[in-house]
């Protein structure tokens, strides 16, 4: 009964260690995070880039040992997940070093689920299914997250067209009208 309690305060800590942050990287920046892991933990990290010129930006997460363990370029949106196998502090870091004029605001997500040290016995299978709704909550959470990133970057979109045909409208009345006068003054000089 205690390890199915244990178990269950776990998880759902596991979720609860499911932080979204959003941050702004000025041009040629780089912002680095760290995170403490045991072996057997699993991290997960997810990101997207919500506004700044051409949504893209660079990744790169790094182990305890200095080893690169995956790194993407000019990416608008990404996942990552690992097994951590040796213990230590893991650095990922967000590069816009490439842009030399805009910034980029990048929210992402940095989850993991805390393992439990197997004792040889066993493994109750309501233990294990509590990992995987944990587990399967966390990745609710991220998608919800992403579609919230990208309607907000849609209703951008959206309203920036709109402001465009607004203006362009103006822009061809004040034509058309500048032509239907001109015409008009000529019309009259012939009478």
């Amino acid at each position: 009964m205690r390890t199915f309690l244990a178990v269950i305060i776990i998880s759902l800590s596991a979720v609860c260690l499911s932080t979204a942050y959003t941050i702004t990287l000025q041009p040629s920046t780089k912002e680095c995070f760290y995170e403490e892991l045991r072996q057997g933990d699993k991290m997960t990290i997810t990101y997207q880039v919500g506004d700044g010129g051409h949504l893209d930006i660079d990744f790169m997460i790094i182990d305890p040992n200095d080893h690169l363990l995956d790194s993407s370029e000019r990416q608008s949106t990404g996942t990552f997940s690992f097994n951590v196998e040796v213990p230590g502090r893991y650095t990922y870091c967000f590069s816009n070093e490439m842009s030399t004029v805009s910034e980029k605001v990048v929210s992402f997500n940095a989850h993991g689920i805390v393992s439990i040290p197997d004792d040889g016995s066993h493994t109750d299978p309501l233990e294990k299914e509590i990992r995987e709704l944990a587990e399967g909550l966390a990745a609710i959470k991220d998608e919800q997250e992403y579609i919230v990133m990208r309607e907000r970057v849609h209703r951008d979109t959206a309203e920036s067209t709109n402001d465009r045909v607004k203006w362009w409208s103006i822009f061809q009345f004040i034509v058309l009208f500048g032509n239907i006068t001109k015409y008009s003054i000529y019309s009259e000089s012939e009478i």
